[in-house]
């Protein structure tokens, strides 16, 4: 067996669901320079649950058409992140499950402002090496777009 036949192909961009959110239908940016997964959101708001650290947030879909969509998360950390352009910034990071292809797995975001950016979710290398995929650069959306059916464990 080849090391590289278990790994899914994916392209340069792909649709996601994060259904753990409530999040259907999400275009993604594929980024493995990229160490960590991040997702757009603002109005981010810590808060107590059971004493466990929680953060809730508004998360921004779309690109041409702006979607809000209000989120609860339990905090996993909170990570300093250097950006290309060599800024840091101190983000929450919360675990989600995401669905890609026919494949779903847990996934790490932090989450930031990415307003000015084209995608609102990037996935990193963690995401990628997780969820055993094989990145081709010259293709984009290689895998179908989840439904919600997907999400749900549906066949």
């Amino acid at each position: 067996m080849n090391a590289f036949d278990q790994l899914g192909v994916i392209g340069l961009r792909e649709w996601i669901n994060l259904p753990g959110l409530g999040m259907i239908g999400l275009r993604a940016k594929i980024d493995t320079g990229a160490s960590t997964s991040c997702l757009h959101a603002s109005d981010i708001q810590p808060f107590d649950r059971d004493g466990q650290p929680w953060v809730r947030f508004t998360a921004h879909l779309g690109t041409l058409v702006q979607r809000r969509h209000s989120c609860e998360a339990q905090v996993v950390s909170v990570k300093t992140i250097k950006s290309s352009n060599g800024h840091s910034q101190s983000r929450y990071v919360i675990r989600t499950q995401l669905t890609l292809g026919q494949r779903e797995w847990p996934v790490e975001f932090t989450l930031t402002c990415r307003k000015t950016m084209r995608y609102r979710v990037l996935l990193g290398s963690k995401a990628l090496i997780t969820g055993q995929w094989l990145v081709n650069p010259a293709l984009t959306y290689v895998q179908n777009k989840p439904t919600l059916a997907d999400s749900l464990g549906a066949p």
